[in-house]
């Protein structure tokens, strides 16, 4: 086992062994050693030290730690071997009872976004510093016992620079000047009882807007929210923190018990590899989520969520926190849930859009995909590594997980849902626990026995699909009504589900339910003879009302009424479910791939949804370019980009239509439009009302990249105006984009044998790295792609140092779907089978793999 992983079996010998009582630790950030001597490097390392308070049976263990050495250690005062340091790991030979262990050690400053990650603005040379721990990454900051169920109070103390904010988990702080001139320390007071992914520690020339929130029992605590100073110009802190406010407000009320810690922090980060992360009172938020230029609405929705999934972490999650990764869908799965939960009832008292319409267009879309894919697994995984958790931070951790429990909430009812959450996080505040505890909360608050429940909805993966199977009269009324429920070959579990008909008919009001009912079904066919003699009215919308998590099919009529009559379907939440259900039949090979173009086609001008629009024109051109037959490409893309570029035209001048349609056409256009948007740039026909800001500017510079039309000084230009880290990013993934062999030898070499490319420029290059229309010049990278996979699979040079985000970034991006055929994915299946391969590098082929298999599919069914 690669030294840096853990096992689930070690993390419960370790627990059987010691438990974490504190941890004392100081970082010292002054590029000085333990002497006050200046460090080799001082920019790539610094020191910390790890006192940690613990109890112990008296048997063999260790403490983990991930650093370049150890200066000094020392168990109850007496002096251990430096060098007994080793794999990452420190042994502990201590007798029964109570004990201390300090560790003295150089430790890396990280450009992943893993660990304590360190950035240098371009846009003024300020240093910026941020913790990343989940899920095991402290220990590249300090000496610890680095397992969830290890929880133990922290004590943080940091030498900085003399101006520099520092801030931690706990709100009390101290500072003073020295121990050098230069230097000052900050003395954090002590937190509650935190897992160690959850510490946290925020450093540099950041920005803060300083601020409160209002708590039910304990009046305003701090606040603070913090970004760059070269982005506090678009830092929105009063929207953030209304946000912030409102969900505390619904939070506190729900689930019955005050907020648990000391105050509420927020920083902006750049080069963040997640959206956001839940340290305890001390969030981080990648920031792009500051809008240097103008958003639709669906952005700010899609921020409030976010907001509002982290505040949620800070019960479910950080005050009880999952005895180990097993349970990471309990933290990611009712944060998700919660998120949009709060949403709802924040709209419903200051008005807003209805949040589940949006997780109905997007994160349950992502969910369905997930799924479907041959790695997909239960949603209560069985984690036996960190590997295998860094895996499964995916759609069905978050998007499924959070639609079983909207589901199990209709099971067992939201009264007694949140009654079993309150009783739940009392029993366990600031402990650690599993699924079943909080099962026996939810059995005894609603008296419902949910065995059958978690074994078929939580412990057993795949995705059931549901169809009607009906007959008609010669008036059109239902003679017979069944619902058929089917499951996958490779996972054939079939559930019962909770789930609504709607039946909806063309009126001078719209397409509008005029009848239906819920109902229950179970089995491979359900009879519902309620509905016999019932007219079948022009659509027959299974799962009306977003109930279940099921694939839902379209009869022919209902998929015709849909196309031609989209625009009149008034429900958006049934509209929702009518496009997601198009969208998995066009992947699933039941609808061409230029019929589902049509039905989005007709119904975008009548989509008032900002994530439905965004999402429908992204699939849209999927659907385009990588489920269309090549002979039949150019037509069915010619057709979208007109009507793209009719919607905008008659686009409400400045509105957030116009915005997501400008975005979409720039990814869909091909070389017709290289005028258009060199115009653009340049002041000419610009539609009203759009501004050409700098994020759009470098969305048409890339697009020209990719169409060949921007050289190296075209894109250095732009560069030139743009002098931020976003524009460093943003010019890396032009470049990547250029479809001649010299760019793309450059790029490929940047991203497969260049060591400490920042992660957000590294994704930028792999990410525009393939290209539809570029295959000529792309071919030789299908063998060079496999060459890379064994490197990664070996961990040879740059790999061996790598994050798990790089990694997973460089095999998912650089597959060489766009060259990809018949032949080549034999030949990778060949491949794999004469190696043995990671778990994240064989992951990551099978998925990719089946997608390309899914296109193939989908483009034979588009020639019928």
């Amino acid at each position: 086992m690669n030294p840096v992983n853990i096992s689930r079996d070690e993390a419960r010998t370790r627990s059987d062994i010691v438990r974490t009582l504190g941890y004392r630790v100081v970082v010292d950030l002054s590029g000085r050693d333990p002497q006050g001597n200046p460090l080799a490097d001082p920019t790539g390392t610094f020191v910390s030290s790890s006192t940690i308070h613990f109890t112990s049976t008296g048997e063999p263990t260790h403490a983990d730690l991930i650093a370049d050495g150890v200066y000094a250690a020392e168990l109850d005062g007496v002096p251990l071997d430096p060098a007994a340091h080793h794999d990452h790991r420190y042994p502990i030979e201590a007798p029964a009872g109570e004990h201390q262990l300090t560790i003295v050690a150089l430790c890396r400053y990280s450009h992943s976004g893993e660990g304590l990650h360190r950035f240098v603005d371009p846009a003024d040379g300020k240093v910026y510093l941020y913790s990343q721990f989940e899920i095991a990454d402290a220990r590249r900051v300090y000496a610890n016992f680095e397992q969830p169920d290890q929880k133990g109070t922290f004590q943080l103390q940091v030498l900085a620079p003399t101006g520099w904010t520092v801030i931690s988990n706990s709100a009390e702080v101290t500072v003073a000047q020295g121990p050098y001139d230069d230097i000052s320390t900050w003395q954090f007071g002590l937190t509650p009882r935190i897992s160690t992914y959850l510490t946290a520690l925020v450093a540099g020339d950041y920005h803060v807007d300083e601020g409160t929130v209002r708590t039910r029992e304990g009046g305003d605590i701090q606040a603070n929210i913090l970004c760059r100073q070269s982005m506090k110009e678009f830092l929105d802190a009063d929207r953030i923190r209304t946000t912030t406010q409102r969900g505390f407000e619904v939070y506190e009320a729900e689930f019955g018990h005050p907020y648990p810690f000391s105050k509420y922090d927020q920083s902006f980060v750049p080069e963040f590899n997640a959206g956001a992360m839940e340290n305890a009172g001390c969030v981080t938020h990648r920031d792009d989520y500051l809008f240097r230029s103008k958003v639709t609405a669906a952005a700010y929705d899609s921020r409030d969520n976010t907001i509002l999934h982290e505040l949620a972490h800070m019960w479910f999650g950080d005050l009880v926190t999952m005895t180990w990764w097993d349970d990471l869908w309990l933290n990611e799965s009712f944060a998700e849930w919660a998120s949009h939960h709060c949403q709802e009832k924040i709209v419903a008292r200051y008005g807003g859009v209805n949040p589940w319409v949006s997780f109905a267009n997007q994160r349950k879309t992502w969910g369905y995909a997930q799924d479907q894919l041959p790695t997909t697994h239960p949603i209560a995984a069985d984690m036996v590594d960190l590997a295998t958790v860094e895996q499964n931070f995916d759609g069905i951790t978050y998007a499924k997980g959070a639609s079983t429990l909207k589901q199990l909430v209709a099971f067992v009812g939201e009264d007694a849902f949140l009654a079993g959450v309150r009783a739940y996080l009392n029993a366990n505040a600031f402990g650690n626990s599993q699924l079943s505890d909080l099962l026996d909360q939810l059995q005894r608050s609603s008296g419902r026995d949910l065995s059958r429940f978690t074994e078929t909805w939580l412990r057993t993966p795949g995705v059931n699909t549901v169809r009607p199977d009906f007959d008609l009269d010669e008036n059109g009324a239902f003679t017979r009504f069944d619902i058929i429920q089917s499951a996958s070959a490779q996972f054939p579990t079939l559930r019962t589900h909770r789930l609504g008909i709607g039946i909806y008919s063309l009126t001078d009001e719209g397409l509008v339910r005029t009848d239906g009912l819920d109902v229950d079904i179970f089995g491979e066919r359900t009879p519902i003879a309620a509905l016999v003699g019932h007219s079948r009215g022009d659509l027959i919308l299974l799962n009306d009302a977003d109930l279940t998590y099921a694939k839902v099919r379209l009869d022919p009529a209902s998929l015709a009424t849909l196309t031609a009559h989209i625009g009149q379907l008034v429900d958006p939440l049934a509209r929702a479910l009518c496009w997601g259900a198009a969208w998995d039949m066009c992947r699933d090979a039941e609808l061409r791939a230029q019929d589902y173009v049509t039905l989005v086609s007709n119904g975008l001008a009548s989509e008032q949804d900002l994530t439905a629009v965004s999402s429908l024109i992204r699939q849209a051109t999927a659907a385009t370019l990588n489920y269309t037959d090549p002979s039949l490409r150019e037509e069915v893309r010619t057709g979208l980009i007109s009507t793209l570029a009719t919607l905008l035209r008659d686009a409400q001048p400045g509105s957030d239509h116009q915005l997501a349609l400008t975005n979409g056409l720039t990814g869909a256009i091909g070389s017709q439009g290289v005028p258009l948007l060199a115009g653009w740039l340049n002041g000419e026909e610009v539609p009203e009302g759009l501004d050409v800001d700098q994020d759009l500017r470098w969305r048409i510079v890339s697009t020209l990249a990719r169409l060949g039309a921007a050289d190296e000084s075209f894109i250095a230009a732009e560069q030139e105006r743009d002098k931020t880290s976003s524009g460093a990013e943003q010019a890396a993934g032009a470049r990547a984009a250029v479809p001649t062999a010299q760019a793309k030898e450059t790029a490929w070499k940047r991203a497969t044998d260049e060591a400490g490319v920042p992660n957000e420029t590294y994704r930028s290059i792999v990410s525009h790295f393939n290209n539809p229309d570029q295959e000529e010049v792309l071919k030789p990278y299908a063998a060079k792609y496999l060459q890379l996979c064994e490197a990664i699979n070996s961990e040879e040079g740059q790999w061996r140092e790598a994050g798990h985000a790089q990694v997973q970034n460089a095999l998912q991006w650089l597959f060489p779907g766009e060259v990809a055929d018949r032949a080549w994915l034999d030949e990778l299946s060949d491949w794999m089978s004469s190696r043995t391969l990671s778990s994240t590098v064989r992951r990551v082929l099978l998925e990719q793999a089946d997608g390309t298999e899914r296109a193939l599919r989908c483009q034979a069914f588009s020639l019928k």
